[in-house]
């Protein structure tokens, strides 16, 4: 049997992984903001989240270029701090990748049951994920090229979109009530700016299938986080301009809308318009891409733990004949399936953020101090302006899990009540190398 994944990954195909990772955000979650802040208060929010993002992305190319495992930030973490802190950062790092996807399958099968009513959420849910995992275990080369077709559908989409309403957009509309809650309202809006682009780290965990992960991995996340952020500013323009923040947020019945898009694209133009019924159609290729991808990268991280002995170690097998994470993908998924049956959307996405940020800090510190202990590392790809942007990155993310856990004090608890029972059973059970 293999031991080693196999290296098939392009620049192109690493760009339409980035890309699809995180395109999910776009199209529903990031309105929610809305109702903290208003749209000054979710501008600034976004604002600050995309000097994170930015500074992060160049950051996490020097430690996914010099340490390229599929572990990702685990790896960089065990590696500068040792199995300790390694252990921390890469249970975060599963913690994000198992929460995300059971949020956007939600919306999956929310999306399909609003064009098809006989067909249930939950089991479109379910079935999502089935399909899904079955083509992971396929092959990474047949995954990330149905990623890359589905992303691109995605992203013209979302040009389609912004071309189609962008004619109605009104600076009075924009600014309409435009602050609320004041300063309070930015904090409380910063989970839902950074699920404009969670997920995009997800690059990484795929570096061992990089053809050339030296200069290839730069390439793909480089160009990802710039079309993700062209994107997000298109899509918070056009979708609040049309008719105001209140009018892609609450529906008519009061309640908080999941689809601001459609809401939008329904006051540019007629409900019954092929627009109108194009855009909820491709908007669930949107969703199937995000979803797709962090089972992918999932998959990868939680291969990594049973390679080394983290978690069980039939999680760090390889399929003899496909050459993918089989086992970690198929637990990830049950551990999915189970979370959707809590149908609490909102606080699933709240954990994958507190994961994503604990993640983020960490490997922030691991570039830093792998600067300092490892100086001669071969470094193909070195972050500019350092140590500026990692530092930058670093305190905008302990900002933002500070102000995340003061506005969700009781998910807080579960979250970090998690990692301690995790990191007890790690220290109990862990014999060391074999």
């Amino acid at each position: 049997m293999s031991a080693h994944l196999k290296k098939t990954l392009s620049p192109l195909l690493l760009w339409g992984l980035g890309v699809g990772y995180v395109i999910s955000g776009m199209y529903f979650g990031w309105n929610l903001g809305l109702e903290k802040g208003g749209t000054l208060g979710m501008a600034i929010a976004t604002f600050i989240i995309i000097i994170m993002y930015v500074c992060f992305s160049f950051s996490y190319c020097e430690l996914s270029c010099a340490i390229p495992k599929a572990g990702g930030g685990f790896d960089y973490a065990n590696r500068a701090f040792g199995k300790d802190i390694g252990f921390i950062t890469g249970l975060a790092q599963i913690i994000e990748f198992v929460f995300a996807p059971p949020a956007i399958a939600i919306a999956i099968g929310a999306y399909l049951n609003l064009s098809f009513p006989q067909i249930p959420i939950l089991p479109a849910a379910i079935g999502a994920y089935l399909l899904f995992t079955a083509l992971n275990i396929f092959g990474v080369k047949i995954a990330a090229t149905f990623e890359l077709f589905i992303t691109i559908l995605a992203v013209a989409e979302l040009l389609l979109f912004f071309g189609v309403t962008i004619p109605y957009f009104s600076s009075e509309k924009l600014t309409l009530n435009a602050s609320t809650n004041g300063w309070e309202g930015i904090f409380a809006a910063i989970p839902f700016a950074i699920w404009f682009f969670l997920g995009i780290e997800g690059v990484a965990n795929v570096a061992e299938e990089t053809i050339n992960p030296q200069k290839d991995i730069t390439k793909g996340f480089g160009s990802a986080i710039l079309t993700l952020v062209i994107l997000c500013i298109m899509v918070f323009v056009a979708t609040i301009g049309v008719g105001g923040w209140e009018k892609v947020v609450y529906k008519a019945d009061g309640s908080l809308s999941d689809s601001p898009l459609p809401m939008a694209m329904g006051m540019a133009v007629s409900t019954d318009s092929m627009m109108y019924h194009l855009l909820i159609g491709v908007g669930l290729f949107g969703l199937i891409a995000s979803f797709h991808g962090l089972i992918l990268a999932g998959g990868r991280a939680t291969m990594e733990f049973g390679k080394i002995d983290f978690a069980p170690k039939f999680l760090g097998k390889v399929h003899p004949k496909f050459l993918t994470p089989a086992n970690a993908l198929i637990v990830n998924t049950g551990l999915g399936i189970a979370t959707l049956f809590t149908n609490k959307t909102g606080e699933i996405i709240t954990i994958a953020v507190f994961g994503a940020l604990t993640l983020y800090i960490l490997s922030m510190m691991s570039l830093l101090q792998l600067r300092k202990s490892e100086p001669n590392l071969e470094r193909p790809f070195v972050v500019p302006l350092y140590p500026a942007l990692p530092i930058t990155a670093l305190l905008i993310g302990l900002f933002s899990l500070i102000a995340m856990s003061y506005y969700n004090p009781i998910l807080a608890l579960w979250y970090f009540g998690a990692i301690v029972l995790g990191f007890a059973l790690f220290k109990i059970f862990y014999k060391g190398e074999k």
